[in-house]
């Protein structure tokens, strides 16, 4: 008969308590059944593990059973352990691919209440744009995506987090920030316009002419906003993307209300999720409501 773990945990429990009666106790057992376990340990080894019936000498090879037992049995231990736990969603790893908006703005506070309660979870954290995000999410290279996309994404897992305003961004000293009233499609200039990647999730046929005539194009948030600062135009913006900004710039309400973005949660609509990623959805979920995101369209 092969020897079993449990022959090798009943076996270091005699030898931890120095007594046959004791060891059933801690084991739950009769000390008959213990007995009878030493007895076929020793049977499929081939040599005595006692010295005396006592069983309070070990001999050579008891000693190096003991200290053999002790290593792989809490080696065993620890891996269920760490089974238990992942099960739990309290170990693995989480790989989340954010646009730039939502990675400042959201997934901080995300990262802090999910490790506050699993610090032994791993975050990987990606700072891309949305079709990057998609991408990645279709790939399998990330487990959660947060995107805004104007694209169908039917293959995808998709919920809504939030819908946001845009707005036109300009400087301080620009015409259009004295406006008193939202600003309207017609009040823009393509020889004033700066396009970038998002708009075209604006759908809106009277800003269609704005972006095709627009000679400057710039997909970086961080240098858009550089250039805008720098007078080479005005640009189209969501709300959470200009959280903050400097005095010498503006963030002015569009007049038609369908200019919005959706962030949304991404996953792999076929792929079955560990709990640990499930637990960091609930917790972007849980964050985006503390934070008012859910079902809300965000105002300029």
């Amino acid at each position: 008969m092969a020897i079993k773990l449990e022959m090798l945990r009943v076996y270091a429990t005699v030898v931890d308590s120095g007594a046959l009666a004791e060891a059933a106790d801690r084991l739950g057992r009769t000390p008959s059944a213990v007995s009878m376990s030493l007895k076929q340990l020793e049977q499929d080894l081939g040599g005595r593990l006692f010295e005396s019936d006592r069983k309070t000498t070990l001999t050579p090879l008891g000693r190096f059973v003991y200290d053999e037992s002790g290593r792989v049995l809490s080696s065993f231990d620890e891996m269920v352990a760490a089974l238990r736990r992942f099960a739990r969603g309290e170990e693995g790893l989480v790989r989340v691919a954010a646009v730039p908006s939502v990675a400042t703005q959201l997934l901080p506070l995300v990262v802090e209440h999910f490790q506050g309660n699993r610090p032994k979870v791993a975050i990987e954290v990606r700072d891309i744009d949305s079709p990057s995000v998609l991408e990645a999410v279709r790939a399998g290279r990330v487990d959660v995506g947060l995107a805004s996309s104007a694209a169908a994404v039917g293959d995808l897992a998709s919920r809504t987090l939030m819908e946001e305003r845009f707005g036109l961004l300009c400087r301080a000293d620009h015409w259009l920030a004295k406006r008193a009233q939202p600003i309207a499609w017609v009040d823009l200039d393509p020889d004033d316009f700066i396009a970038n990647g998002l708009c075209a999730q604006i759908a809106a046929a009277g800003f269609a002419p704005t972006v095709a005539g627009a000679r400057l194009m710039v997909r970086n948030t961080s240098s858009l906003i550089a250039f805008v600062e720098q007078g080479f135009g005005t640009t189209i913006l969501p709300s959470l993307v200009v959280k903050s900004l400097p005095e010498s710039l503006r963030f002015l309400p569009l007049e038609d209300p369908a200019a919005v973005r959706r962030i949304l949660l991404l996953t792999q609509r076929r792929r079955a999720h560990g709990p640990t990623v499930e637990a960091f959805i609930e917790e972007i979920l849980a964050t985006s409501k503390e934070l008012h995101w859910s079902g809300t369209v965000t105002q300029p």
